[in-house]
């Protein structure tokens, strides 16, 4: 192989690693309205016959729970307490996922209330979700958060913004969007 080819493709590899880096380091929120569109986005991507690449939820429960989900940070739903030490494992995790820029790992437990195990209609979780993702925005304009959440601790609007991202993203991979 000549010098120059093999500048050349060191250069592209150098080039290429350096794009994965970047793109790791790139902190996405909701709060950024590309990224909250692009959530949209996929969510209309959905249909009745996506099928999941793990976990025991169909896509109509995935959506009514992230539907649920997101009423924590709007204050329609309320979590129960937690036990201390699942309280200090959260907060670690949320560092973690906030240095590591991690995703959520696959069938993670949840919180009871958040267990969607029952029928729903597709059309109606759909447009619940979207509804939601608006309810979200407002708070996130009018800067309404709350200042705790039971398992994750302390949180600023940035956690918010980029935890219900992570969330979304999450089960939006499950079903391949």
């Amino acid at each position: 192989m000549s010098c120059g080819l093999r500048l050349a493709l060191q250069s592209s590899f150098r080039s290429h690693r350096k794009s994965e880096e970047r793109k790791r380091l790139v902190k996405k929120s909701l709060h950024n309205p590309i990224y909250f569109e692009e959530i949209i986005s996929r969510i209309s991507k959905l249909t009745e016959n996506s099928q999941p690449k793990w976990g025991r939820m169909n896509v109509c429960q995935m959506m009514r729970h992230c539907n649920c989900v997101l009423q924590v940070p709007v204050k329609k739903i309320e979590l129960p307490v937690v036990n201390p030490l699942f309280g200090a494992i959260g907060i670690l995790t949320k560092w973690e996922m906030q240095i590591f820029n991690n995703g959520i790992p696959r069938n993670m437990p949840t919180f009871r209330k958040l267990i969607i195990n029952f029928d729903c209609d597709f059309d109606e979780e759909k447009e619940n979700l979207l509804a939601a993702l608006d309810e979200y925005r407002i708070i996130f304009k009018t800067k309404k958060f709350p200042h705790h959440h039971v398992l994750f601790g302390k949180m600023k609007e940035k956690d918010w913004g980029f935890m219900e991202y992570k969330h979304l993203n999450h089960h939006l991979k499950q079903f391949n969007v």
